[in-house]
C-alpha cells in the first residue's frame, strides 16, 4: 500500500465541480460565529458534493481570510448565499421541496443512527451557533431534529465535526443511489 499522488487523485477543477451532479443536500449555518467553522463547512461541502450552503444571520461570508484558511479554496467551488435570518432560509428551502432537519439535542429528536434518508430525497441540515445552538423558531419550523448520539461527559461537538459526521452519514446511506466519487 502507498499514498496516492495528487495526480492519481484525479481531482475535479473548480469548473468541473460546478458543472457536476451534486448530492441533493444543503447546509444551513445558523448564526455561526467562528469563521474557521464556516471554512470547514465549505471544505466538507466540497468533499461531499453538497449543492449549496446558506450562511444566515451573523455567519461570516466569503471573501474572508479566516474562512479561506480552513476552506482551502472551497468557497470558489461550493455555491453559497447569505440570508438575514435562518428562518427565511428554512422557509425558502421548504418551498423548494427540501426536508429540513435541525441538528440539535431536542425533545423528540431522531438519532442520526436511526435516520433513513430517501434515496431521491432533498435534504437541508441546519447547524447552530456554537453557544446557543439552533434557534428555537427554526427547530419548530423544521421537519425534524437529528441528534448525534454521544457517550462522554461533554454534550456537544464542534460544528465542523458535526457537519462532517452528519453529511458523511447521509451520503454513505444514499451513495449507491446518487453520484460516485
Amino acid at each position: 500500500m502507498r499514498k496516492l499522488s495528487m495526480e492519481e487523485l484525479h481531482r475535479d477543477s473548480v469548473e468541473d465541480f460546478k458543472n457536476k451532479q451534486k448530492n441533493p443536500l444543503v447546509l444551513v449555518l445558523d448564526n455561526v460565529r467562528s469563521l474557521h467553522n464556516v471554512g470547514s463547512a465549505f471544505r466538507t461541502a466540497d468533499a461531499f458534493a453538497v449543492e449549496k450552503i446558506y450562511l444566515c444571520g451573523i455567519t461570516g461570508t466569503p471573501p474572508n481570510k479566516e474562512i479561506h484558511k480552513t476552506a482551502l479554496g472551497a468557497t470558489e467551488s461550493v455555491e453559497w448565499s447569505h440570508t438575514a435570518t435562518t428562518l427565511e432560509a428554512v422557509e425558502g428551502l421548504k418551498k423548494q421541496g427540501y426536508q429540513v432537519w435541525a441538528v440539535e439535542q431536542a425533545e423528540g429528536s431522531t438519532f442520526l443512527t436511526d435516520f433513513k434518508p430517501l434515496p431521491d430525497g432533498k435534504y437541508a441540515f441546519v447547524f447552530g451557533n456554537e453557544v446557543f445552538g439552533v434557534e428555537e423558531d427554526v427547530i419548530k419550523a423544521a421537519d425534524g431534529v437529528l441528534e448525534i448520539p454521544q457517550f462522554g461527559t461533554k454534550h456537544s461537538l464542534n460544528i465542523s465535526v458535526t457537519v462532517g459526521v452528519v453529511i458523511w452519514d447521509v451520503v454513505s446511506k444514499t451513495l449507491t443511489n446518487n453520484i460516485k466519487p
